[in-house]
């Protein structure tokens, strides 16, 4: 988040439009390689407590001040309540605000603005692995919310030789953009590696959470918003300069107000903006490939909430037969194929996401076979089937029988946590 930049232009000629997720994506690369494996959660934070409550100091600290940052941002960034605290229904809120209620003195003279800053630094750190936050940003124009980690050798190693990881950017201008980037010697400020992608029908960020994923290897960086891949960067990637991304780097999370990338607010901002953190989960890193997978090739039931299993509703189903949780019994209807193709088969269909946009209760039915994305699901490290960049869902967070299942935006709740027998 240092010295901002501006976008480079799609590297592969043809666009890749991803309807089926909602998205348009700016610049579409290839699939990680096997290599960059996800392990099991390492570190995370749920943001539960009581409503007001500081965030955890055993995991978080502060950044507090006002002389930009490096990027002539506005803001005052305090370690107070007003500015950051739990709510009490499991989030982080941080909240930029048009007031100085303290007298704050900033780079430009009397500060007009106060936010938060969040770091891990000297609390966790940790090299290679998934780093993922479940964010509902904040919204206007000079409104600048990031989700981002810097190497933890800042302190001897100067920026930007200590190498920075954009997870998220957003800013007010661009209401429907989320931003990924990498920063490095040669690499830096205007001029990082990045690339973006956008909602489809002219939807904000700000609307909804959304998930906001990297995946980082020895030998790549690949950038996720809402489980869809949009970009990926490679040592290929450097212009000939070095790959800085090979030691520990911790966490940021923070609200700007103004600077030089986004400008400075107008009167069409209103305050307080709120940036809304649902969790923070981070996992390792394997070198033998594992983690994000198709589902394992075998066959059997899938259990879930209340140990209940995933059952087709019909004995003999038609295309479009709902599937359901229901008292795991042994029948064919609760005996699911793998083929390891990435689609998961009972009684001589699919299970398939009814509708090619997957919005949020979609329902998942059986169909006849037809090798569509919707039809392929991955595995996750933290219990989730994903199809089209969401998630398989019981409604309602239910375990009655007869619950029908539904494909739901990603947050890896009991409701969303799947087990192959």
């Amino acid at each position: 988040m240092n010295s901002k930049h501006r976008r480079r232009l799609p590297v592969i000629a043809a666009t890749l439009a991803l309807a089926v997720a909602g998205l348009v994506v700016a610049a579409v690369h290839s699939a990680p390689e096997a290599s960059a494996g996800v392990g099991g959660l390492t570190w995370s934070d749920e943001f539960d407590g009581a409503a007001g409550a500081a965030p955890d100091g055993a995991k978080w600290k502060h950044d507090v001040g006002g002389g930009g940052f490096g990027n002539s941002e506005l803001e005052y960034y305090t370690d107070g309540a007003a500015n950051s605290a739990l709510d009490g229904a499991g989030h982080l809120v941080i909240s930029a605000r048009k007031e100085n209620p303290a007298n704050y003195n900033c780079w430009y003279g009397r500060c007009e603005y106060t936010s938060s800053r969040l770091l891990t630094a000297g609390k966790f750190t940790q090299k290679y692995g998934r780093f993922e936050a479940r964010i509902k940003i904040p919204r206007g124009q000079g409104i600048w919310p990031a989700f981002w980690m810097l190497g933890d050798d800042i302190g001897t190693n100067p920026w930007p030789n200590n190498g920075e990881i954009d997870i998220m950017e957003n800013v007010g201008k661009e209401p429907g953009t989320v931003h990924g980037s990498l920063h490095g010697p040669g690499y830096s400020g205007g001029n990082p590696l990045t690339g973006w992608t956008t909602l489809s029908g002219g939807r904000a960020l700000a609307d909804d959470f959304h998930t906001f994923t990297v995946d980082w290897a020895p030998d790549s960086v690949v950038w996720y918003l809402d489980g869809v891949q949009y970009e990926r960067q490679t040592p290929a990637d450097t212009r000939g300069n070095r790959w800085v991304f090979d030691h520990p780097f911790f966490m940021i999370l923070n609200v700007a107000v103004g600077g030089t990338w986004p400008g400075s607010p107008d009167a069409s901002s209103t305050y307080p903006q709120q940036m809304v953190v649902d969790y923070v989960r981070v996992y390792g890193y394997t070198s033998d490939g594992g983690g994000t997978t198709q589902p394992p090739a075998g066959g059997g039931r899938i259990t879930g909430i209340g140990g209940k299993c995933v059952d087709v509703q019909a004995a003999n189903p038609a295309n479009g037969t709902q599937v359901q949780l229901y008292d795991c019994n042994g029948t064919p209807a609760q005996q699911w194929t793998r083929p390891g193709d990435g689609t998961i088969r009972a009684l001589g269909k699919c299970l398939d996401v009814q509708a090619a946009n997957s919005a949020n209760g979609t329902r998942v039915q059986l169909y006849d076979c037809n090798g569509t994305a919707a039809q392929k699901w991955t595995a996750n490290p933290d219990g989730t089937l994903r199809a089209l960049g969401k998630c398989l869902d019981a409604k309602d967070v239910s375990s009655a029988n007869g619950t029908p299942l539904q494909v739901w935006d990603c947050f890896a709740g009991a409701n969303q946590r799947w087990s192959f027998a």
